[in-house]
Parts: C-alpha cells; structure tokens; sequence
C-alpha cells in the first residue's frame, strides 16, 4: 500500500482530520468479515502502514517545543504502549469491517495480489517500516535532483500522479494540521502545557502556512515516491498510477486514508493525557 501520511509526519509533525464522519462511513450494503480483512490488510500491505504509524510517536516531544530525554526514562515505553501495534490493528479492523465493500475489497486485492502488487508491496513496507529516515529522506532527495538535471520529466509527473491519485481529495495537509490540534488542545487540557492560543487562534496559524506547508507536502512526497520505487521501471511505475487512479481505488484510498489519520488522532490524544504523568507544565 503505498505511502499515505507517514512521510509527511517527520516534516509537518503528526496531525489529521476527523474524516471517519458518520456521513462518510455510511454502511455499504455489504461489508467483508474479518478474515477477508485481514487477508485484505496482508495483500495490500496497509497492515504495515498502520503499524508505521508508531514512528509518529517520535514528533510529539517537538511538537511540544521540548526533546523527548525531558520526559524522563520512561517517555519510550509510554509511546511504545500509546501506540501499540495489534491494538491499532484491531481498531483498523472493526472499521473496516462496517465499511469496506466486497467490490473494493476484490478490486484492491487483485491489483495487489498480482506479481507487480506484490512487488510494489514488498518496498512500500520495507519503507514503511524503516526507522532509517534520515538515509531514505537524503537518498530520496537526491534522486528527484538527478531525475530533474537529466530532464527525466516524464517519471517526476507519474510520481507526482501517484501522490494526487492516493489522495485524491486532497485533504492530506488539512488532516495532518487536524490531527496536530487536538493533540495541542488535549495536551493542554491535560496539564501539559500552557497554550497563548485558543483552538480558533491555532487554526488561523495553521491556515496562514498552509500554502508553505502543502510545499513541503509535495516534495517530500515526490522524494518518497523516487526512493521507495527507484528500481521500478517508468512502464511499471504507470501501471501503478493508472491503478491508483481508478475510481474503485480512489474509494478504497479514502477510506484507508481516513482509517489511517483518525487512527494517529486517536492515539495522540491518548498521548496527550498520559504525558501528563511524565513532565511538568511547559509553556509554549
């Protein structure tokens, strides 16, 4: 499954929206049972984005404005029990258990059960599960720097067609910046710290760098996307955008999309409170 938000995380801090709306998560006529989900996750590789999502857990102190060594020794363990992988698992499970469909069920799993899906597979969770971020984020980099002095335009535009195509709604950055506000408000209400502004003042701060913010988001996707699938050739990385971009996929990407933020949301308001145990007041 490829990248959804955990690039993103280490560079505009963990946050997300509240995008598993009744509305959105209206019941389809029939949902899959737990075994096919979990076969589901297996084939698709989305069971190892969410257990991805414990590396978030790393952005909470600076989020904060302190290094996580203030929080004592037992700062590690606390994130390790906050973001419990079988427990954030299970939580994946039981939503999609009301809301995925046999039909995008089927149709992810026959793209990414093919040869090329398991492929594709198999480097997106090496990545995903990778705590080298600082050596894949250099590498990457470098990659997009070569591919734009050779003028090799032609993969740059499927790599930025591969992030449109996963979120294809576009509400990425404003998920991210949902997920960072309630961890902020949770962590004052815990005690944690003291905030100068309201939840409507951090909103406005968030809205006025949304347009450097998305930057950022796009480049460091487009550098994700060179190193993760850097020995895909130009013809298979299309077949993969093109997958992407049917509409089955679209749907099936919102719904892991949502499952994935409101998952990290959860987790970090758990955060929240029980960092209070662990540190004084700060002011920021």
């Amino acid at each position: 499954m490829t990248h959804i938000a955990s690039n993103s995380a280490r560079l505009l801090s963990a946050a997300c929206a509240a995008l598993l709306s009744l509305a959105f998560l209206a019941l389809p006529a029939r949902a899959a049972d737990r075994a096919q989900i979990e076969t589901f996750l297996e084939v698709t590789g989305f069971d190892a984005a969410l257990e991805s999502i414990k590396f978030n857990a790393r952005a909470a102190p600076s989020m904060l404005g302190v290094e996580p060594d203030e929080f004592g020794r037992d700062w590690t363990r606390l994130a390790e029990s906050v973001f419990e992988v079988e427990e954030m698992h299970d939580m994946a499970v039981e939503i999609l258990s009301a809301t995925l469909d046999d039909d995008m069920l089927d149709h992810a799993v026959e793209f990414y059960g093919s040869d090329l899906g398991q492929r594709l597979v198999e480097v997106e969770n090496a990545s995903h599960l990778s705590e080298e971020d600082e050596a894949k984020d250099s590498e990457g980099e470098s990659i997009v720097a070569a591919l734009r002095a050779n003028g090799e335009e032609d993969r740059l535009d499927l790599f930025a067609r591969m992030s449109e195509a996963v979120d294809a709604s576009s509400n990425g950055l404003r998920a991210w910046q949902e997920v960072q506000i309630r961890f902020l408000m949770t962590a004052s209400a815990a005690g944690v710290i003291e905030l100068r502004l309201d939840e409507d003042g951090l909103r406005a701060m968030f809205a006025d760098r949304a347009n450097e913010l998305q930057d950022i988001l796009d480049e460091s996707a487009l550098e994700s996307n060179a190193y993760t699938y850097k020995d895909f050739s130009n013809a298979d990385v299309e077949t993969y955008v093109e997958a992407l971009e049917h509409p089955t996929m679209q749907r099936v990407y919102e719904l892991l999309n949502a499952i994935q933020y409101e998952i990290t949301a959860n987790r970090f308001e758990i955060l929240a409170v029980r960092m209070a145990d662990l540190h004084p007041v700060q002011d920021i």
